[in-house]
Order: C-alpha cells, then sequence, then structure tokens
C-alpha cells in the first residue's frame, strides 16, 4: 500500500486566472489575498539572517545559533529549558525569533493512535490541518500550504473553501516540527519516534506557493541549526500541473519525489476534473514530469483519486497505462473519500481491482493507497472545515 492523506487537498485553477497564481521563484507571491502575513520567525529565516535580528537587539549574534540548535536539535520549544541562554536575554530573543504561529484548535487520532489529525488556527484565524502518521519503518507527515486552496477541482474539499492565503515558511515547517516533538516525547502509539518523511498533500496547491515550499524544503533538510536534517530523498512535493513549477523545481536542487495529481488519462474528462488542465494539458504535464524524472533520477509519482463510473472505467486504465507505459513512475490509485453532499464516491472495489490488473498489465507498477484517517474526516479540508 502507498501512504498519504486521503484526496482533498490537490486540485485545479481557473485557467483565466493563472497569471496571478503563477508567480516566479525569487518574486512576491502575486497569489497571496491581499492582508497581513504572521511575524517573521526563526524558521523563516536562514542562519545568517537570525544571527542578525540577534545583533539588532544588541546581542552577540552566536546565541541564534543557540537558539536554533535548542529549536531544531534538541526540538525544545520551551525557552525555560535554554540554560545555555542567558536568562537576561532569553525573553527578548524569544520575542524576535520564536514567536507564536499556530495553536492547535482540534486533534483526533485513529488506527489506534498512530494516526493523528490536527486542526491549526494560524495567527489571523485561518485554519489548516497536518496529519501524522506511524507505520512500523517510518512516520509521514502530510502537511499543508496553503489555507484553502484556489485549485476549484470539484471532488476536493479543501477545494471547496476557497483560497484564503498562502502560509508563510514557517508555518510550514513548524507543522512538521509539531510532529517531531510529539514524537520525541512518546505522545504518538508506538513510543519515541521520528518524523522521516514528509508529504505536501494537505491543504492547498504547493506549486502556486512555490518560493515558501521551496524555502520550508531547504529548512526542513539542512542540518541543525540550520534546521531539522531530514533527507531530501524523504519528501514529496505534489502539484495539479503547473508546468513552470514543475521545472523551476527540477532546476532547484533538492532531489525530492514529485507527484502529480492526475485523476484523469484524457483531456475532456481531466478538464472537468481538474480545472488547470484548460491551461496545462495531459501531454505537457506529463512531458514535464519526465524531464524532471530525467533531471532528477527520481521516479515520479502519479496520483489518481478513483471515482465511481467518472474515471474508473477499464479503457481508462488502458489509455493510463499506455501514456506512462517505460517510463520511471509509479501510480498510486486513491479510493476517494467522499465529502457530505458530494456527487463523488470511490469506485466499486472490483472496478478498482480490474484498473490495477490493466496497469500492471501494461508493465506500469501501481499500489493502492491506504487512505488513513477516513473515520476522523480523512479528505483534507473536511476536518477544518466542520471545525469553524
Amino acid at each position: 500500500m502507498s501512504e498519504s492523506c486521503t484526496p482533498g487537498a490537490d486540485a485545479a485553477a481557473d485557467a483565466g486566472s493563472l497569471g496571478a497564481l503563477i508567480p516566479a521563484p525569487g518574486m512576491a507571491d502575486l497569489s497571496v489575498p491581499r492582508g497581513s502575513m504572521p511575524p517573521k520567525h526563526l524558521s523563516d529565516l536562514s542562519g545568517n539572517e537570525r544571527r542578525a535580528v540577534v545583533e539588532g537587539l544588541g546581542i552577540k549574534g552566536f546565541r541564534a545559533d543557540q537558539v536554533s540548535r535548542q529549536w531544531f536539535g534538541r526540538l525544545s520549544d520551551d525557552p525555560t529549558a535554554w540554560t545555555d541562554v542567558p536568562v537576561a536575554e532569553r525573553d527578548r530573543i524569544v520575542h524576535a525569533l520564536v514567536p507564536s504561529l499556530m495553536q492547535p484548535i482540534r486533534k483526533l487520532t485513529s488506527d489506534n493512535g498512530t494516526t493523528v489529525k490536527t486542526v491549526w488556527k494560524l495567527f489571523d484565524g485561518v485554519l489548516v490541518e497536518s496529519v501524522l502518521m506511524r507505520y512500523p519503518n517510518r512516520v509521514t507527515m502530510c502537511i499543508s500550504s496553503q489555507a484553502g486552496c484556489g485549485m476549484n477541482c470539484p471532488f476536493c474539499a479543501t477545494g471547496q473553501g476557497g483560497l484564503r492565503r498562502n502560509l508563510s515558511t514557517a508555518e510550514i515547517v513548524e507543522q512538521v516540527m509539531a510532529g517531531a516533538r510529539a514524537l520525541a516525547a512518546g505522545e504518538v502509539t508506538g513510543g519515541p519516534g521520528r518524523v522521516s518523511n514528509i508529504v505536501f498533500m494537505g491543504m492547498g496547491e504547493p506549486m502556486v506557493n512555490y518560493n515558501r515550499v521551496v524555502a520550508s524544503v531547504a529548512r526542513l533538510t539542512s542540518p541543525s541549526p540550520e534546521g531539522l536534517g531530514l533527507s531530501a530523498r524523504g519528501i514529496t512535493v505534489s502539484t495539479v500541473g503547473l508546468v513552470p513549477r514543475i521545472n523551476d523545481l527540477a532546476n532547484s536542487g533538492f532531489p525530492v519525489t514529485l507527484a502529480v495529481s492526475l485523476h484523469a488519462p484524457d483531456n475532456a474528462l481531466r478538464d472537468e476534473l481538474v480545472p488547470l488542465n484548460k491551461k496545462f494539458r495531459v501531454e505537457q504535464v506529463l512531458d514535464a514530469a519526465w524531464a524532471y524524472a530525467d533531471k532528477t533520477g527520481r521516479r515520479i509519482s502519479i496520483e489518481y483519486a478513483l471515482i465511481r463510473e467518472i474515471n474508473d472505467q477499464a479503457w481508462r486504465a488502458d489509455l493510463l497505462g499506455d501514456l506512462l507505459r517505460g517510463q520511471l513512475v509509479h501510480v498510486n490509485l486513491i479510493p476517494l473519500n467522499p465529502t457530505p453532499g458530494s456527487k463523488w464516491t470511490a469506485s466499486d472495489p472490483r472496478d478498482e481491482r480490474e484498473f490495477v490488473r490493466r496497469l500492471e498489465r501494461k508493465g506500469v507498477a501501481v499500489t493502492v493507497r491506504d487512505t488513513r484517517g477516513r473515520e476522523i474526516d480523512g479528505a483534507c479540508g473536511q476536518l477544518a472545515a466542520s471545525s469553524r
């Protein structure tokens, strides 16, 4: 079985508004609705930037490294435990480098406590979700990159609420840090542990918030005191197919896994399921994915939510297999977790099995995703919506 959140995050945008939805790397994120962003946090800053902040307080810059080692190396968010930082300087540094960014307002567990879904309230009141999933040999965190989503996929719980704003780098990173602290403290069933895998498959389209997503990958993969020290190969970034950003990610220097939320092999149906397809066609998206695989040597993950009598026909499985055969690719078939009142529902198990059989007959590697958390509003966006 493959892993990650049930569908609800990856979605697609109106072709007519794409100019505002795809900021160029290194430029301002033009897609952010007007409004303030959270205060700067050490997770937003490089080591040099943190030292500059501390020196601006009239404190020696190395104190920033000490705080960073506490935060990332020791996973300590309790300043009273930072005994290497003088008490006289600690409060000013805490105020400048580690302002409160988010508070948990709802937490649900399932799978005997090994799946933990959290709703976070951010500084401006918007809600986002993260999910921690513990398996026998790894711990995966599914995190959000936006509050809401502007991609407008009709079967997506998150997309039904629209886009509120992009998350800051620190708001993304701190979802992982919260999970890492809970694991280190033995608060998750199975005893103390560590985060090993990250999937950007929570709320939002990561490629719309490209600059901050890449910055968060840098923070998560940099060794302490710069960051958490995870392997880039344990990180997956998903997209519904923003081709320019796929190309940018290929040149970013981070060998993360690219996941493409395809959901249909033909343009006629994908236009309906993923409206961004009107801008970037199936062929263009897959060409960008194969170029990414060539550049990075990383296998492409194709995400495909099986929807009853919509995209689960045997002939579509054959067409998908023809598109993918011979490529460095793996298909994750996702049994759709329907949202309340939706006409979209999961495929019949017999159709699911036939879809798998036909892909395998084409020589395409395929698994059916382990959709955890169904009993706790598993589709991304459901729990946040019910918490408002």
